[in-house]
C-alpha cells in the first residue's frame, strides 16, 4: 500500500502534504529532522491520510491535495 498524508506543524500551524509506502517510518523521519522540507517545523502531527493501491495513485492524490480544490477538500475533513 501507498499513503498520501497530511501533517500539521506544531511550530507554525501549517500543513505538509506528502506520500510514502511506510507511513509510520515517514512520520518518524519528519519528526527526527531527516526530511529537509520539515526539518525546522517539527514536531509534526499526522492529521489525515489515505491509502492507495498504487504509487501513481498516491502521487496523483498528493498533487490534488496541493491544489485549491484539494485544500478545500482537506479543510472540510481536518
Amino acid at each position: 500500500m501507498y499513503y498520501t498524508y497530511v501533517l500539521l506543524s506544531k511550530v507554525d500551524g501549517k500543513h505538509y502534504i506528502g506520500w510514502t509506502n511506510n507511513l509510520k517510518l515517514r512520520l518518524e523521519h519528519h519528526n527526527s529532522g531527516k526530511v529537509m522540507s520539515t526539518k525546522h517545523r517539527a514536531p509534526l502531527e499526522l492529521v489525515y491520510y489515505e491509502a492507495c493501491t498504487t504509487k501513481g495513485n498516491a502521487i496523483l492524490r498528493e498533487k490534488y491535495f496541493k491544489t485549491g480544490f484539494g485544500r478545500r477538500f482537506l479543510k472540510s475533513r481536518i
